[in-house]
């Protein structure tokens, strides 16, 4: 009951009708991601604490956001910050591959054992700092950063494939957006902005420079 008012009541209201994206919170639980003594709050309209000063997001957040990147099951995916590792989860569940960044070994460590339990291989969890962009040799179609930053690293723009999407929230407090980029090829880019929030930044996100889109 819980998991359908947080769909009904959350994540509705806030323009999320995507079928396959309502499919899949109601599939992938949750509840398997928190704490035990969060258990009871997993659905709630709140930024849980996971520690670290670190919070999952709200579930309407990791609704709107999965919605407007729109994963397919041939994407390659960079996440950065895994935190609970739900949004890991949910992104594996509808794509090729994974690939997620955590700076603290604590999240990979309590991420790979959630994973494992829900039987979700297709993830590689990797510890280290990915603020500033992260070293490639093959594009991504999708990046998704989990934590704020001022302005988008100029690093991201030569990892992503042609069509491939990044979704972040930037800006600075009290002024945030969450934004989705489309790489067009050619150094053509498209930005649409998603909805306004603050979110705590990702450790290290002061970038020297920009890429301004």
């Amino acid at each position: 009951m819980a998991r359908f008012n947080m769909i009904e009541q959350q994540i509705r209201p806030w323009e999320v009708l995507d079928a396959a994206v309502l499919e899949l919170l109601r599939q992938v639980p949750r509840e398997a991601f928190v704490s035990e003594s969060q258990r009871g709050l997993a659905f709630a309209d709140l930024n849980l604490p996971i520690g670290y000063g670190e919070t999952m997001w709200q579930p309407k957040i990791e609704a709107r956001i999965l919605q407007a990147l729109a994963p397919t099951t041939s994407d390659r995916v960079l996440e950065v910050g895994t935190g609970s590792g739900y949004l890991t989860a949910l992104l594996a569940s509808c794509s090729d591959h994974v690939t997620s960044i955590e700076i603290h070994s604590d999240f990979i460590a309590l991420a790979t054992q959630r994973l494992r339990a829900q039987n979700i291989s297709n993830v590689r969890l990797v510890e280290g700092d990915g603020a500033l962009g992260w070293p490639s040799s093959k594009p991504w179609d999708i990046v998704v950063l989990t934590g704020s930053v001022p302005t988008i690293p100029s690093a991201y723009r030569d990892i992503l494939a042609s069509g491939g999407r990044l979704a972040a929230v930037v800006g600075r407090e009290p002024v945030m957006e969450a934004m989705l980029y489309v790489y067009q090829g050619e150094d053509a880019w498209s930005a649409r902005s998603l909805f306004d929030t603050v979110l705590r930044p990702l450790v290290n996100a002061e970038p020297p420079d920009a890429f301004v889109f």
